[in-house]
């Protein structure tokens, strides 16, 4: 059974990290584009981070450039979002996805999608 199931988010002030980890079973993990989502109540799902199968692309939406840090172990068939400098506007739940070979960056074209984790950034 195919299974995404995200880990590490909580509460934390403005200006801290967090590490969320994704771990996931019964799927080919290395054949798949990872993806960062996030929703805030009433907002749409914002794709906030991706990497390719190899690690050899990478993409982050620019309002968490050089705070947000993606990466993936094929080994472990886990995928990380590091999130430093975290700010208010961080505060949503964190899912993740993935999707099968291609690199793209609509959520519509993800497979497969973890619970979510939720994320609470206190001023």
């Amino acid at each position: 059974q195919v299974q995404l199931v995200e880990s590490g988010g909580g509460l934390v002030q403005a200006g801290g990290s967090l590490r969320l980890s994704c771990a996931t079973t019964g799927f080919d993990f290395s054949g798949y584009t990872l993806g960062w989502f996030r929703q805030a109540p009433g907002k749409e799902r914002e794709r906030v981070a991706a990497i390719s199968r190899s690690s050899s692309t990478i993409y982050y939406t620019d309002s968490v450039k050089g705070r947000f840090t993606i990466s993936r172990d094929n080994a472990k068939n886990t995928v990380y979002l590091q999130m430093n400098s975290l700010k208010p506007e961080d505060t949503a739940v964190y899912y993740c996805a993935a999707n099968y070979f291609h690199f793209t960056t609509s959520a519509t074209a993800y497979d497969y999608w973890g619970q979510g984790t939720q994320v609470t950034v206190s001023s």
